[in-house]
């Protein structure tokens, strides 16, 4: 039985200042409903446009959907505590945003690696393109992914509960995360903190290295394309390596690492938690021509609902 004499959190957030905390407030209630309007924008899109029924934009409308939880789990929470004086979360509410936001982290991820599959089979295997990435192959894979965020998620919030927490109660954080907990918990945590490397940490590093490797190939394999066909690959490639290498630097600096944490620490995590769910919409927006073209349409379509009535 653990003697966990800690009902909860005091959460530090970014800074104690209040001037600095009004500019915290103002700039995560920006980015949070950018996040919202964005990625619920191409999740419309793509389930009402005809046009954006490829795989691309299956995994796509997943990744919008991920991206949305995810900002959801942590970008409320700091915007509310950026109005208060002393900012406590309960240790139920600490463990549900550990879960949730390893769950969704991970399941972007695990989407991330299904777009650049994705990408491969349509890029390097064109005339077998739609057996391969069949409906029902999509729906399996992306099912998949759920099942392995889950899974993973699971083990993060197993080690999370074997700590015992007995005095200390500060996470000098702005959200629940086991790096800073580890550094709460009144036990030798130095297996606890190669479990949790050998768990983020391995899955952020294999999953980057294995992401830009396929794109290597897939930049490689364009050179027998033609001019239009590389400019619209490299279109697409391009957009999918900025999002990954924004999402996965970050992660890797804070999991890859011993039980150390550095001021920086949290300015970093903002790019993942906060700052990739922001770009991602942006990136795949500004960058592709068929979704523009269907949010057009789907604004049109509104327009003229609005003068019918």
């Amino acid at each position: 039985m653990l003697n966990n004499n800690v009902t909860e959190f005091i959460l530090l957030g970014l800074t104690q200042d209040p001037v600095r905390k009004k500019t915290v407030f103002v700039t995560f209630l920006f980015l949070y409903l950018g996040t919202l309007l964005g990625n619920l924008l191409i999740i419309a899109t793509i389930k009402t446009s005809r046009a954006l029924g490829s795989p691309m934009y299956f995994f796509l409308f997943h990744l919008s959907l991920s991206d949305t939880f995810l900002s959801t789990s942590i970008a409320p929470r700091v915007i509310a505590d950026a109005l208060l004086k002393k900012t406590t979360i309960s240790f139920s509410e600490c463990m549900i945003q550990v879960f949730s936001s390893h769950f969704f982290g991970c399941l972007e991820i695990f989407i991330l690696i299904l777009m650049a599959v994705d990408r491969y089979v349509a890029i390097c295997k064109p005339l077998h393109y739609m057996t391969i990435m069949s409906h029902r192959v999509c729906g399996g894979l992306m099912a998949l992914a759920w099942v392995g965020a889950c899974v993973h998620s699971s083990a993060q919030i197993s080690l999370a509960l074997s700590l015992p927490f007995c005095g200390p109660n500060v996470i000098d954080h702005y959200f629940c995360d086991l790096q800073p907990l580890l550094k709460l918990a009144c036990t030798d945590t130095y297996v606890t903190n190669l479990l949790l490397v050998s768990n983020s940490g391995a899955i952020c590093t294999v999953s980057f290295v294995v992401l830009m490797f396929s794109y290597v190939i897939i930049l490689h394999s364009l050179r027998n394309h033609s001019a239009e066909g590389r400019r619209k690959a490299l279109s697409t490639c391009i957009s999918h390596i900025i999002v990954v290498i924004l999402f996965f630097g970050p992660c890797i600096f804070i999991y890859t690492r011993p039980a150390t944490t550095f001021p920086m620490d949290k300015m970093i995590a903002v790019f993942y938690t906060i700052g990739a769910p922001f770009l991602n919409p942006l990136i795949y927006t500004l960058r592709n021509a068929e979704v523009k073209n269907a949010m057009r349409m789907l604004w049109r379509k509104k327009l003229i609902s609005d003068d019918k009535r």
